[in-house]
């Protein structure tokens, strides 16, 4: 009885904690763009070539001026998720799902006009320069091994 009873809750659990995971997942893949500027977000291509140069001016300002590692951490997995926060938490850069859907264009608006429902202020032009943002986003990218 008692070994049934453990199993029908181990099942449980991880049928909540898989679904649990599966809504976070698809909550952190949903656009912060507003839909109606979205495309345009979308079009918007980073103008600077990922070198070993600008890799490292964008490291530079990730770690430093634009303080990104404060809440992304400097592995860019963001805050721990046992931490008890209320809202959404960073975004983990390392995620290859979220990399591969959120478009240059778009993180740059967000960079630009901060992010919807979340903790993310504004910084260009409040604390980086345009293309500032772009190079961080370079780096960005880099966590995804681009």
């Amino acid at each position: 009885m008692q070994s049934s009873l453990l199993l029908t809750l181990t099942a449980c659990f991880v049928v909540f904690h898989g679904t649990a995971a599966w809504a976070a997942d698809a909550q952190v893949l949903q656009p912060r763009v507003p839909p109606d500027q979205i495309d345009a977000a979308r079009s918007v291509k980073n103008p600077l070539q990922s070198t070993p140069e600008s890799l490292e001016k964008g490291k530079a300002l990730f770690e430093g001026k634009a303080f990104c590692k404060a809440c992304h951490g400097a592995d860019g997995k963001g805050l721990p998720k046992d931490l008890e926060l209320k809202g959404p938490l960073p975004r983990n850069f390392t995620d290859k799902k979220w990399q591969a859907t959120r478009t240059d264009g778009e993180l740059f608006w967000i960079l630009k006009n901060g992010s919807p429902g979340t903790d993310m202020a504004p910084f260009v032009p409040l604390v980086l320069t345009e293309e500032e943002a772009w190079q961080v986003l370079l780096y960005i990218r880099s966590f995804n091994g681009r």
